[in-house]
């Protein structure tokens, strides 16, 4: 494989993906995502010095899949690693039918007209754990799904969707379920930068049920090397886990944060009622991706949440004049 398209480049997990993917010289990566590429601020690839590799086109998976369909059968990618979704959470309540219009039936255009092309090779599917709800006990690749929010059940009606086409048309599916990622440039609205964020400001962190859902938070390098070892080697057919070892409650993550920083955690935070669906633990085994892919997390939470604050902390000026909070597009 030698051409790769990344869909949802310009998200969080994707344009660290594709920085990843150019540490290869031998790989041509497309990035799509709907929204004009930003700056290095939020994309860690921009950095380079050299992208004469990467090429990237603003299209809409649900306003622009005939363009999407034209360039990818004039391009003939080998691979295709999809991580272009709906994806937050609380909002889905109120739109659903957004979260399914992007996640399953802009998705259904594509692997529709994708199967029937010869020049794939590989298809790499983003799923999300919270497909399978609550995680309780030990819950790998073979555990039944059972959401609990609009996006988790939109996300599992994708994968059951995917496996049918593999199924049935022999699809070069491979499936990825990564736990809690995080990681400098993420959206300033998820709970890690936007812990260190108000800590800076002195605002007053929503813990939502006290912050005592478990969450297995894993850097977002670790899970990129995860997805490239699932795309270079994983075997067509499968899904696999990417986690770490054992999960954290949310409250203490953003205790350490505020050592970080030197606030108080009683000063920084207050509990508030939890959200409607919230799982009460997100910990997945990923024993298989360890033993067919030779995978494991390598950076430390410790490391990881002084990676975001050091971030913050060095791009601060840049970071106030951001929105922090979400803001839903259709």
């Amino acid at each position: 494989m030698n051409k790769i398209v990344v869909l949802g480049a310009n998200s969080f997990s994707g344009q660290d993906f594709v920085d990843l993917l150019l540490d290869e010289p031998g790989y041509q990566v497309i990035g799509v995502s709907r929204s004009p590429e930003r700056s290095g601020l939020f994309l860690k690839y921009r950095l380079r010095k050299d992208l004469s590799h990467y090429r990237y086109y603003a299209l809409d998976m649900n306003r622009d899949m005939g363009r999407i369909l034209a360039m990818l059968d004039e391009e003939k990618p080998d691979a295709i690693v999809n991580f272009a979704a709906q994806s937050e959470v609380a909002p889905s309540w109120e739109h659903p039918e957004h979260w399914f219009q992007t996640n399953t039936v802009a998705l259904s255009f594509l692997v529709n007209h994708l199967r029937k092309q010869k020049y794939l090779k590989r298809y790499v599917h983003i799923s999300s754990p919270e497909a399978y709800g609550s995680c309780v006990g030990t819950v790998t690749e073979d555990s039944p799904l059972n959401p609990s929010t609009p996006y988790a059940a939109s996300k599992a009606a994708a994968d059951y969707l995917l496996k049918t086409y593999a199924k049935q048309y022999g699809f070069p599916l491979l499936t990825v379920r990564a736990t809690n990622v995080y990681g400098a440039r993420q959206q300033l609205f998820k709970i890690i930068p936007r812990s260190a964020i108000f800590v800076k400001l002195g605002r007053v962190i929503e813990l939502h049920g006290g912050g005592r859902a478990v969450k297995s938070y894993i850097h977002i390098r670790d899970v990129s090397r995860g997805e490239k070892a699932v795309l270079e080697t994983g075997r067509v057919g499968e899904l696999y886990h990417l986690s770490p070892d054992q999960g954290v409650e949310v409250r203490q993550v953003v205790r350490t944060i505020c050592d970080r920083l030197d606030r108080r955690f009683e000063d920084a935070t207050r509990a508030v009622d939890e959200r409607p669906g919230q799982d009460a633990a997100y910990v997945i085994d990923s024993t298989k991706a360890r033993a067919e892919l030779g995978w494991k997390p390598i950076v430390s939470l410790e490391e990881g949440l002084t990676d975001v604050v050091d971030w913050v902390n060095a791009n601060w000026a840049a970071i106030q004049a951001q929105p922090l909070e979400y803001r839903h597009a259709a």
